[in-house]
């Protein structure tokens, strides 16, 4: 720790620290264009200049190090200025300079109100300029579907350029020309290939890189804002809906260091559109080979009279990725009540909850990831599955760490280099049995993980991959007091939920391939699946929120409320209780979920015991108490990994392969958006020029 003086006011703080640092931890107010806490220092906008004793001039505090200022000439602690004339003048010097070519076009530009060159304008410069000459020109450059340029604002702080290298590891932006010429490019102006390239927008200190879906849509203080979770994948990254009336108008993202830090990935941004394109927004049944807008009644009297042809046994659910606990809860209470034990999610995994919790979460957690040193990725691309959680190990490998990542599975582009072992289950047998020199990378490691895709868990094998993944883990010494490095990737943000409830095959129940073969079932509950194919046969009920396949095989369709229409309880691949939050209403006729599945209840003479969402969460906090400690991680024990690795069996020969194919539209949600399919569409042509 060094001790300093700020302002006059004493403060301790560690060496590592720089001058901007340590005046905020006095509590002095520094501006800043190019300086931000999770990028490199860049050093070049001027505007942190502070007063350092026995400095002939100001100094530039984010690149100053504490380390670096020197005592007085009897031991007089460093002493900083943050508010001396000196530095008054300085910092007004500065903003008249990057305000010389700076355009006058406030009123136009979708950064007001939201712009750091306007506060910090109003704050530290001055209401005249000595500059009569003509502004320079930039010409607006091209970056894809999702960022907009102007670039005659840029005041080439280089944020995004050090953005694009070091968090997304697509150094795909950069500068070119010198001193009055110099401009910030991607050089042939192609699209940007990052999925996270959406952040450009957020970090950008000017209107020089603004959304362009949002471009022209609303200012800030017309909105409404909430506080909600993500649910494109299962991260559960914190966001911020913004609405205007009923209509969500974007979506930003919220600081939570346990997950997305301040990031979201590109779908979880610009999805938006998808929110009200192809909306189910009345009931629906299928007469004559032909779905008819119907009333509520008369679908639920057409459930009720298929329902009462069949037997319990032969009655089934499957859940989508987007379901919340709720209404599985409430689907599987109500089919409960028939004697049914068939229950699954689309992706049909081979994760059972009889192993215990830890056998299915990502037990050494997303923050966790910043302590590992070895890291062994079986059959995921967690680039596609699971962005932020990609660019976490990114980081922890860029810290210097030595961090070793091995991959079996498919070869891709995942920003950092790695290992690659091999392509299918043969190479994980081999480390499985001590045959492959990573085991002893792993092994010697002090905080080894070995994560397993849910693609991987999904196969005909999975139960055998699993088991010999978690053998690798126990042997690597992964799972130890302290520290659990085996972790389950899911990119389905409904999978741990359900299978906390117990939403899964069990009991003799069938899996999502078995009820969706012909003549397995009679009756089957779809809660928003659109990934899986039914066979013709069954009486399918769909309840979701977008005319995707699922709606198109259904008999009788009940239009559900999105993520952002409804107050639900999701759990992430951690494993940690999270909850969204209503930003607005359904369309038309609409209904929450978990309403719907309760009101039908009451047709079908099964009523439910909760009539309203209070009292279904006390019922499904009764039967899973730890659902109601929100933002909170219940941990598994390394039992569970020892029952998973007890598994046996035979491998399929064939090699593993990611379920996600197309980062963009991996729900319906994301295939209803125009903008999501033109972000798809840009990255097909890139694979198909980088083959020509």
């Amino acid at each position: 720790m060094t001790k300093l003086l700020v302002d006059g006011k004493e403060v301790d703080v560690p060496a590592e620290y720089t001058l901007l640092q340590a005046c905020e931890a006095a509590g002095a107010e520094i501006p800043r264009f190019c300086y931000h806490e999770r990028l490199s220092i860049a050093g070049n906008c001027r505007m942190c200049l502070v007063e350092l004793k026995g400095s002939p001039k100001p100094v530039a505090s984010c690149a100053w190090g504490v380390r670096d200022c020197r005592p007085g000439p009897n031991g007089e602690l460093p002493s900083v200025s943050t508010r001396s004339p000196m530095v008054k003048k300085a910092r007004e010097g500065v903003m008249e300079f990057l305000l010389i070519n700076h355009p006058l076009d406030c009123p136009i530009c979708d950064q007001g109100g939201e712009c750091d060159l306007q506060d910090q304008a109003m704050g530290y410069g001055v209401d005249t300029s000595r500059y009569a000459e003509n502004k320079r020109a930039v010409e607006d450059k091209y970056l894809g579907a999702l960022v907009k340029t102007s670039m005659n604002r840029c005041i080439q702080c280089t944020r995004c350029v050090r953005f694009s290298a070091e968090v997304c590891g697509v150094p795909e932006m950069g500068a070119i020309g010198r001193g009055e010429d110099m401009e910030i490019t991607t050089y042939l102006e192609q699209a940007l290939s990052s999925e996270l390239q959406g952040n450009l927008v957020d970090i950008c200190p000017v209107g020089a890189l603004t959304s362009k879906p949002y471009a022209f849509a609303a200012r800030p203080w017309e909105l409404g804002k909430t506080q909600s979770i993500d649910v494109m994948d299962a991260l559960g990254s914190a966001i911020r809906v913004d609405t205007r009336g009923r209509e969500v108008m974007r979506i930003l993202p919220r600081v939570n260091e346990a997950i997305n830090e301040e990031w979201i990935s590109d779908k979880t941004r610009h999805v938006v559109d998808g929110l009200r394109t192809q909306r189910l927004d009345r009931p629906y049944v299928r007469v004559d080979g032909k779905l008819q807008p119907t009333s509520w009644p008369e679908a639920f009297a057409a459930i009720a009279a298929q329902v009462a042809r069949s037997d319990g046994k032969r009655m089934g659910a499957i859940a989508g990725d987007l379901a919340s606990v709720e209404e599985m809860f409430a689907l599987k209470d109500l089919l409960g009540k028939y004697g049914s034990v068939n229950f699954a999610t689309q992706d049909g995994t081979a994760l059972n909850p009889a192993h215990g919790r830890a056998s299915y979460i990502f037990n050494p957690s997303i923050a966790g990831i910043e302590q590992a040193d070895a890291i062994l990725i079986v059959g995921a691309n967690p680039r596609k599955e699971a962005a932020l959680l990609n660019a976490r190990i990114r980081k922890r490998w860029r810290s210097g760490a030595n961090l070793r990542v091995a991959v079996i599975g498919e070869k891709a582009d995942l920003a950092f280099t790695y290992d690659y072992l091999g392509a299918g289950p043969e190479t994980l047998a081999d480390l499985a049995a001590g045959k492959h020199s990573f085991a002893d990378v792993l092994k010697n490691a002090k905080n080894p993980i070995v994560l397993v895709g849910a693609g991987a868990a999904a196969r005909h094998d999975g139960a055998v991959v699993l088991a010999s993944a978690a053998k690798i883990a126990l042997d690597a010494g992964a799972v130890k007091d302290g520290w659990n490095g085996f972790g389950i990737l899911h990119n389905a943000a409904s999978e741990v939920g359900a299978l906390d409830i117990g939403f899964a095959p069990s009991g003799g129940g069938l899996t999502a391939v078995q009820m969706a073969t012909y003549g397995t079932l009679d009756v089957l509950f779809s809660l928003g699946a659109d990934e899986i194919d039914i066979a013709d046969g069954t009486f399918v009920v769909y309840v979701g929120t977008h005319g995707d396949k699922g709606a198109h095989r259904a008999d009788v369709i009940l239009p559900g409320a999105a993520y952002t229409e409804k107050a639900g309880i999701y759990v992430n691949t951690e494993g940690r209780v999270q909850m969204t939050s209503r930003a607005g209403f359904p369309p038309g006729d609409a209904r929450d979920d978990w309403s719907i599945i309760r009101a039908l209840s009451d047709v079908l003479g099964k009523r439910l015991d909760y009539d309203s969402l209070p009292a279904l969460r006390q019922a499904l906090f009764k039967a899973r108490p730890h659902m109601m400690r929100i933002d909170q991680i219940e941990q598994g024990g390394a039992d569970d990994i020892r029952k998973l690795a007890a598994g046996s069996g035979a491998y399929d020969k064939t090699p593993f392969k990611s379920p996600v194919t197309d980062f963009y539209l991996t729900n319906p949600i994301a295939r209803a958006s125009a903008i999501m399919a033109e972000c798809s569409k840009l990255a097909v042509d890139r694979v198909q020029q980088a083959a020509e």
